[in-house]
This record gives structure tokens, C-alpha cells and sequence, in this order.
């Protein structure tokens, strides 16, 4: 029997926990030869082991997939190209790249320190820079391929004392659109997901008020393997009409995200004044304000 992915080579990173993993076991199942990238470090993206990826390896051949390990840093440049080198060195070819490395330094904005910022925004959004502009040539190349990036609902919407990583995930999302613009000639595709999921990282928000308690027995139902089956569809030749869309999943719930486009407008002849904003611009334009709004305000209602 066919499967979707047969002859195909696709690099997932972070894939050595959660829904990383799942993407690069369910790719192999589907018949591609997978790199199993994952610094192996913890949530933090502090320290790291090859043993990570190495046990999705292990569990792949288990099935009688094939794959390899590699522990490449996709924050860095050099270990991105390094890590697609290893792809073409490998199997000799790429089709598909998941982007979904990630880590969280959480806290308030009005204590956010340097650091925690630029780690997040260097493998959040970086990474995603650097493993796609290493892939890119190959791609072109062969005039064929996908990316699927991991955004988040926390860059969408917002959420609280996440705003690294809402930063670096919205960023993630323009990267993703203006790829699939620059690709599109040479039958590249590039989509986004925001995956909604119980996995390491989500399992570090404190449980310390009601809000984040709630929060966090609703994800607990969310997990990591259901966010596998549309990246596969995405990555696959059954998807060539899909470009630059922004998707999510929420246990069985699939969304297709709208793209900020104006909403209303308004004009004067004269010239605009800050007393005429403020008298007649920001009143007409009142009414369509987007309330400030968290991720589980507008996703209220319990998994499906």
C-alpha cells in the first residue's frame, strides 16, 4: 500500500519529546526517512544530550522506519546547515522541514530580563530562520518541497507573561508568510500550526492561581499526537494547494486562523490633527477594536 510520505525525507527538530517525536514517528510511518533533530536540552533549552533524539530514532526502527539522530543547536547557523547537510548526506535528498524547536522562559515583561528574551526569540524564531534558509537551496533545486513551522495561539491572541515567546511565535508566522511568497515560483510551500498540547514545556506554567489550574487540566486532554496528522497532510504531495496558512489543533478541533487585514477606515480631506484623531478617528474606529483577549478566553470551551 502506498502511504503519503514514501521517497520522501523530512527533518523534524525538537523531536525527541512530545510533539516532535510524534511528528518524526508518524513521518516514518507514513514512509519517510526522517532526521530526528533535538538539542537535548531541557525546556529552557539548557544542556543537551544526543540521547534524546536517539530514543525516537530507536523507536522508529522499532517500527521498521528509517532514521537518524542528530543534536545540532538550530539557533545556530552553522549547526542548521549542518543538520541539512546531514539530510542530503544521509538520504540523499529533503522534501520537508517541521520547525517546531522550541523552549519557554516565561515571566512578567516588566521583569523579563535580556536573556530570557533572546533564547527564546534565538530558537523560537531563529531557528526556524536558519533551518529553513539552510534548506532553501535544496528545495529550489529539486523545485518541490514544505515547511511546516510551529506558531502559537500565544502570539495570535496573547497570553500572559509569555511576552518572548508570543514575540518570537508571531515572528514565526511573518517568516512563514514571506517564505511562501519567495518559494511559491519554485513550488515551495511554507504553513504554520499552533498546536494546542500537553507537553513538557506547557507542563512548566505554575499552577499557582485558579486561572493557570484551569488552564492547565484543559490541556492535559491535548495530546501530543494529534497535532502529527496535519503536519504530515501538509508536508505530503496532497497538500500542493495549501500555502501560507495558519492552522491549529486542538485535540480533534482543526482551525484555519484569519491574517490581519484592515477592518475599518476612516478619512478626511483636511488632514488629520492629534485633536481630530482623538474627536473623530479613534470614536468611529471605537467599534471595532479587538478586546484584550488570552488565549483561553477566546478558546473557552472544553477540547473535543
Amino acid at each position: 500500500m502506498t502511504k503519503s510520505l514514501d521517497g520522501k525525507v523530512v527533518i523534524v527538530t525538537g523531536a525527541g519529546r512530545g510533539v516532535g517525536a510524534e511528528i518524526a514517528k508518524l513521518a516514518a510511518r507514513e514512509g519517510a526517512k526522517v532526521v530526528v533533530n533535538d538539542l537535548g536540552g531541557d525546556e529552557r533549552g539548557e544542556g543537551g544530550t544526543l540521547s534524546t533524539a536517539q530514543e525516537v530514532v530507536k523507536a522508529i526502527e522499532s517500527e521498521g522506519g528509517q532514521a537518524v539522530a542528530n543534536g545540532a543547536n538550530v539557533a545556530s547557523w552553522q549547526g542548521a546547515h549542518d543538520l541539512v547537510d546531514m539530510a542530503i548526506d544521509t538520504y540523499g535528498r529533503l522534501d520537508g522541514v517541521v520547525n517546531n524547536a522550541g523552549v519557554l522562559r516565561d515571566g512578567i515583561f516588566h521583569k523579563m530580563s535580556e536573556a530570557d528574551w533572546d533564547a527564546v526569540v534565538d530558537v523560537n524564531l531563529k531557528g526556524c530562520f536558519n533551518v529553513s534558509r539552510a534548506a532553501a537551496p535544496h528545495l529550489k533545486a529539486q523545485n518541490s518541497g514544505a515547511f511546516v513551522h510551529m506558531a502559537s495561539t500565544s502570539g495570535l491572541i496573547g497570553n500572559l507573561g509569555q511576552v518572548n515567546y508570543g514575540a518570537a511565535k508571531m515572528g514565526v508566522i511573518a517568516l512563514s508568510k514571506c517564505i511562501a511568497l519567495d518559494m511559491e515560483r519554485f513550488n515551495v510551500r511554507s504553513n504554520c500550526i499552533a498546536p494546542f498540547a500537553y507537553t513538557r514545556l506547557v507542563a512548566t506554567i505554575p499552577d499557582d492561581t485558579e486561572y493557570n489550574r484551569e488552564r492547565l487540566e484543559k490541556v492535559k486532554q491535548m495530546t501530543p499526537d494529534k497535532i502529527a496528522p496535519l503536519v504530515i497532510a501538509l508536508i505530503g504531495d496532497g497538500a500542493t494547494d495549501t500555502n501560507a496558512q495558519v492552522f491549529g489543533v486542538r485535540r480533534n478541533e482543526i482551525f484555519l486562523f484569519n491574517q490581519p487585514r484592515p477592518v475599518r477606515s476612516v478619512h478626511t480631506a483636511e488632514g488629520w490633527t492629534p485633536e481630530s484623531v482623538l474627536k473623530t478617528a479613534l470614536p468611529s474606529l471605537r467599534g471595532s477594536y479587538m478586546p484584550l483577549e488570552k488565549s483561553p478566553d477566546v478558546f473557552s470551551w472544553d477540547p473535543i
